[in-house]
């Protein structure tokens, strides 16, 4: 029988092209990439060896795909930086080219040679790992990626304004939809908001637009008072299983029982609250629905001040941003000064980075050792907006803004700040070592606390402020989803936030393939962000099903049966439940057991090849035949020669 065109390719020995990024000076500035690309020539089987400024860029690809094209080279090597950064661009470039993309081998030369070596030393360390990866190219066998069949479904965990922009936007595309919703209301956190920075708009219009275009939409299926319990299977085919349940936070209690006492209905919206669109439940009931993708939106929760944080708990004149905000919907009237449950507030002092920016050695621990020593980004523009707020309305309130760095970050938010000062709100900086001391004040004056800081725009000056109000602005912290990260194993950040692939490559993608993120679960973001995010996780996940199969990476383990004697080490090592079994098969007309890989849930981590005593299992693309021809390479005496 003739050999396939795969086979016959497999046979010749492959033409390896070898291309080597200067990296506009990142690496070329500490690594000879002309001596490189010269050893590189020399070494076996290389048939080309050029350098470019920008192998990423247009003319670094065409570079390649020339090669390919004209039939020079058959195998690729790309020396440039961490391949999780542009590894999936080099394998577009081979396939535009007409060429199984898995013929390309990489080289990190940037973030393991020339940010970590200088001199000699990078040059011949860079020179190794081209030389390794070029040994590798060698045996590269070109692959074909995993198929997987994909439902037409997906699932969205979260109705908050993130959940819900998503769930819309995907159900306009199609594809079937089940929305979550942990508490009895939907809006999330928008819609404990009145109005939203820069533009003003209220947040309840904003919300009440939204919630209704979901509930009223056919493809969208909404549960309240829904929690995930069991989640398997994989991208394309995930099994879910959840509980809807009467509620049982005192939070939410409250909330409903403010909705009983008001008479508001079922889908009206509750100021500072949400929108409760259907019964509660009386006893939990149980669901199981299947789906191709699950997309994360289990939001924020606002900072909370351990009780002593700038009189916080201690003073009862001592409140939230979050809660400030409610406090002045709720007592809003036209009058000279604010009045908040019956009291006169003459003079207010907003604090900021309460809880964001903490810094190891000056701020105190949480009572699981974490500081949030990131910026919540949003808080300086709702502090201002707060700010604005009272001096337009009550221009007989008086506003002091203590503050480490002013951070109003995009379209607009600059204008806040200078509406702040025009409107005669008194900035005060401080530094986080010397922060504002909120202390009861026993003078006459009247007010019932007392502000005191070292001005540094008065080149440390020290001022104390009386007020009748103190304001935290608080920052952000991701909501407790350890459930979903332990069921689901969800890569976390050092932050706590969900953590995605890559911030710019792949913004809105988990590590774990078919589960997406969006909004602040993320990252802090303000609703404008949050709600592109999840526009932007509902076009990668309409990309995702809209084929009816997903296609993945082909890097997972193979078992070779004639060696394979069914031990079951192997599966005793596998890191992911079900991705290794074993199973009955007839083999010479005998019943054995076997290894058997599900390459969609295989990670590829290589767990079960290191444990195998009959060395039957390999990863592919990833074999230990490639990863003896590396170690050969990169300890050998003439790198040129092997």
């Amino acid at each position: 029988m003739a050999n396939t065109r795969k086979e016959i390719e497999m046979e010749r020995e492959p033409k390896i092209g070898v291309y080597v990024c200067q990296c506009g000076g990142n690496i070329s500035d500490h690594v000879d990439v002309e001596k490189v690309c010269e050893r590189a020539s020399k070494i076996p089987g290389v048939v080309v060896a050029r350098e470019n400024m920008f192998m990423c860029s247009d003319p670094g690809q065409d570079l390649i795909i020339e090669d390919l094209k004209s039939g020079t080279v058959d195998r690729v090597v790309v020396a440039s930086c961490a391949p999780d950064l542009h590894e999936l661009t080099f394998r577009n470039a081979v396939s535009r080219a007409g060429k199984n993309p898995y013929i390309y081998e990489h080289a990190n030369i940037r973030e393991q040679v020339s940010w970590v070596h200088h001199g000699d030393g990078a040059t011949e360390k860079a020179s190794r790992l081209v030389a390794a990866a070029t040994a590798k190219a060698k045996y590269i066998q070109p692959l074909d990626p995993i198929r997987v069949e994909a439902k037409q479904h997906a699932v969205v965990i979260g109705g908050g304004i993130s959940g819900m922009r998503a769930a819309k936007d995907l159900a306009e595309r199609g594809i079937r939809i089940t929305l979550l919703e942990k508490s009895p209301f939907l809006g999330g956190r928008a819609a404990q908001l009145d109005r939203l920075a820069p533009t003003g708009e209220k947040a309840s219009d904003l919300i009440t637009e939204l919630t209704r275009e979901v509930l009223n939409h056919p493809a969208i299926a909404v549960y309240t008072n829904a929690e995930v319990t069991n989640s398997e299977g994989y991208v394309g085919n995930f099994r879910l299983q959840f509980q809807r349940r009467p509620p049982d936070s005192a939070e939410d209690l409250d909330k409903i029982k403010e909705m009983v006492e008001s008479g508001t209905e079922f889908g009206e919206f509750i100021p500072l609250v949400g929108i409760c669109p259907a019964k509660i439940p009386e006893k939990i009931e149980e669901y199981t629905i299947e789906a191709g993708v699950i997309l994360l939106a289990t939001g924020f929760k606002p900072y909370s001040p351990r009780k002593g944080e700038y009189g916080f708990g201690e003073f009862k004149e001592v409140v939230t941003l979050p809660e400030f905000i409610k406090l002045m919907a709720r007592s809003r009237r036209n009058g000279k000064v604010l009045e908040i449950n019956g009291k006169e507030i003459k003079s207010v002092a907003m604090i900021h980075c309460v809880g964001s920016r903490q810094i190891p050695g000056v701020h105190e621990e949480d009572e699981t050792g974490h500081l949030n020593e990131y910026c919540s980004r949003t808080c300086c523009t709702a502090a201002l907006q707060a700010a604005n707020t009272v001096r337009d309305t009550y221009p007989g309130t008086r506003v002091f803004d203590f503050y480490r760095d002013i951070r109003t970050y995009g379209r607009g938010q600059e204008e806040l700040y200078e509406r702040a000062s025009k409107n005669r709100v008194l900035f005060l900086r401080y530094e986080p070592a010397a922060a504002p001391v909120v202390k009861r004040n026993n003078g006459s004056n009247g007010y019932p606390l007392s502000v005191k800081v070292n001005d540094t725009l008065t080149f440390g000056e020290e001022v104390e402020v009386p007020v009748d109000l103190v304001v935290l602005a608080v920052g952000m912290e991701p909501n407790n989803v350890s459930n979903l990260v332990e069921m689901m194993k969800l890569p976390v950040g050092a932050d706590r936030f969900l953590l995605e692939v890559h911030p710019k490559l792949r913004p809105v993608e988990m590590s774990v393939a078919g589960i997406l993120l969006a909004g602040t679960c993320q990252s802090p973001m303000d609703t404008g962000e949050a709600c592109n995010g999840a526009s932007s996780a509902a076009v990668k996940t309409s990309s995702l099903l809209g084929r009816g199969y997903v296609e993945l990476d082909p890097f997972v383990a193979e078992v070779d049966l004639e060696k394979c004697t069914g031990t079951g080490a192997c599966v005793e090592a596998c890191l992911r439940e079900e991705a290794l079994t074993l199973v009955e098969m007839e083999m010479d007309g005998e019943k054995v057991q076997r290894a058997e890989v599900n390459p969609a849930l295989c990670n590829g981590c290589g767990a079960c090849v290191a444990v195998c005593p009959e060395n039957a299992i390999n990863i592919k693309g990833w074999t230990l035949r490639q990863y003896e021809a590396m170690v050969d390479m990169i300890v050998a005496d003439d790198i040129a020669v092997g």
